[in-house]
């Protein structure tokens, strides 16, 4: 099991099956009355459009704006694997809005599956026949991207071995040195310290703090 750092302020997101879809980053909201589908998600599940059903009921969000959904549509979702898994149909507003999020599982669906959430634990645990089944919170298992190819560094002037810069390695070896040359030639566009940027408005760089102008300064 991945380890959990604490204290924490991660919000409790998890990977479902929607259909015949994984979809990742499906928030758990005990605080939506309703599940939510955004539109761009449901699009790339390529269902038929014309499978949404009209709606007229608005949805209010901060500040109290209202989202007219695009439509209603009910589709299957499974959390985990076999054996600790459910599966059932779960009804979605579409919505065609930008989010962080593919999807928002509320308390319709929370409550019907007697789903119990912990954000503390980033985990929603839930039964199924004999025993409980449990999912993790897909943020606490971060992974760092690898790049597509190694980086090479190569020194702009030999004389400071500190101005490096890197390329990659997957060109062929003429485009690489014609590369570096064209970098070495052009040390002038490099800062390496903020006296190598002259000119710049200090209101840009300078750091102020947030302290009554009227108090006395302290070393």
């Amino acid at each position: 099991m991945p380890c959990l750092c604490h204290l924490h302020n991660d919000t409790l997101v998890v990977s479902i099956w929607v259909g015949d879809y994984n979809t990742h980053r499906v928030l758990v909201d005990n605080g939506s009355s309703v599940d939510i589908l955004y539109y761009l998600t449901f699009q790339q599940m390529r269902v038929e459009k014309e499978q949404l059903i009209p709606t007229n009921a608005p949805l209010i969000g901060f500040r109290g704006m209202k989202v007219y959904p695009i439509g209603v549509i009910t589709l299957p979702i499974t959390i985990r694997d076999y054996p600790q898994q459910i599966t059932n149909d779960v009804i979605f507003l579409v919505v065609d809005c930008l989010s962080a999020y593919n999807a928002i599982l509320g308390r319709l669906t929370l409550n019907l599956w007697k789903v119990v959430t912990s954000n503390y634990h980033l985990m929603i645990k839930f039964p199924i026949e004999c025993w409980v089944g449990e999912a993790l919170s897909i943020e606490e298992q971060q992974t760092v991207a690898k790049p597509i190819e190694e980086l090479e560094e190569i020194f702009l002037d030999d004389s400071r071995p500190k101005w490096t810069t890197r390329i990659g390695s997957l060109a062929i070896s003429p485009v690489r040195q014609a590369l570096t040359t064209f970098l070495r030639k052009s040390q002038d566009v490099f800062a390496w310290g903020h006296e190598d940027m002259p000119g710049i408005d200090p209101s840009v760089m300078v750091h102020r703090l947030n302290v009554s102008p009227s108090f006395p300064f302290i070393r």
